[in-house]
This record gives structure tokens, C-alpha cells and sequence, in this order.
């Protein structure tokens, strides 16, 4: 026997709504940790970074040996690397948060065009004297939280 839907479970359930890029980039604006994405020629590989935005661009670094600085050594000089770049928030308890993703081309950037305001502080110890900017083509958004 069907019953009626009604108030109950389904009504304490969170909302889950599209985010405008505005948004996206006011989350992500303060930096701290997202999770870059590409493929390193054996697959996809997603890797953890510490990284700071400047505009719409997003900014981190990597040590020489790094996966994602060989493949971009690998390319055509002034070509980029399609990157995928994810940051969220989850509240487990309350199943709630935010995630955005920025899809884009990653490149090399220049000493001569590292922005004084971008500081980007790598957790781990050891050397990380490469610069990654990916510059999106794609910022998008989603927030789950209760009505």
C-alpha cells in the first residue's frame, strides 16, 4: 500500500543548489587546501595542494619532481595542461557544505609574474620552487544545507 509523501524525513533532508561563479570565487578566495586533478600520462592523478587565488586564477606550488611539473615540462612551450581544481567545506554532522571545481589550463608561471599579494605556503618540508597557475575556463559550484 502506497502512502501519501508527507512532512517527515524527506523535509529535514538539505537542499542541494548551483552556486554562480561569484560565489565560487568568494569560497575559495581565502586559499588553504584543494585538490588538483590531471592526467600524468599513466591516468588521472589527484593531488593535494596548498594554494592562493589571485583574481580568477588559482596559484600553487610543487617541487621540481613533482607529477603535475614533469607533465607540464612536457609540453609545447606556452601550451597549458588541462587541470581540473577542486576546494570544499563538509559539515558531516549536519550534511552540509560547499564544493567548486575550476577547469582550465595549467602552466609554468614566470618568476617575473608571481603577484606579490598570491603567498603560497606549502605544508610539507622540502623544496617547492615551481609555480602553477591555472587559469579557468570553467568555475562551477554547489552547496548542500538545509532550507
Amino acid at each position: 500500500m502506497n502512502t501519501p509523501a508527507g512532512p517527515g524525513p524527506a523535509a529535514d533532508r538539505p537542499v542541494l543548489e548551483e552556486l554562480d561563479t561569484e560565489e565560487c570565487l568568494e569560497l575559495i578566495s581565502p586559499g588553504g587546501i584543494g585538490r588538483v586533478a590531471f592526467d600524468d600520462g599513466e591516468g588521472p592523478a589527484v593531488i593535494p595542494v596548498n594554494y592562493a587565488v589571485e583574481g580568477t586564477a588559482v596559484i600553487f606550488r610543487t617541487s621540481l619532481e613533482g607529477r603535475l611539473n614533469k607533465s607540464l615540462a612536457t609540453v609545447l612551450t606556452g601550451a597549458a595542461v588541462r587541470i581540473a581544481f577542486e576546494v570544499d567545506r563538509i559539515d558531516e554532522e549536519r550534511h552540509e557544505g560547499w564544493s567548486v571545481l575550476l577547469r582550465g589550463g595549467g602552466e609554468h608561471l614566470p618568476d617575473h609574474e608571481r603577484p606579490a599579494g598570491a603567498s603560497v605556503e606549502p605544508w610539507p618540508g622540502g623544496d617547492r620552487p615551481v609555480y602553477i597557475r591555472i587559469e579557468p575556463q570553467e568555475i562551477s559550484g554547489r552547496r548542500l544545507r538545509h532550507g
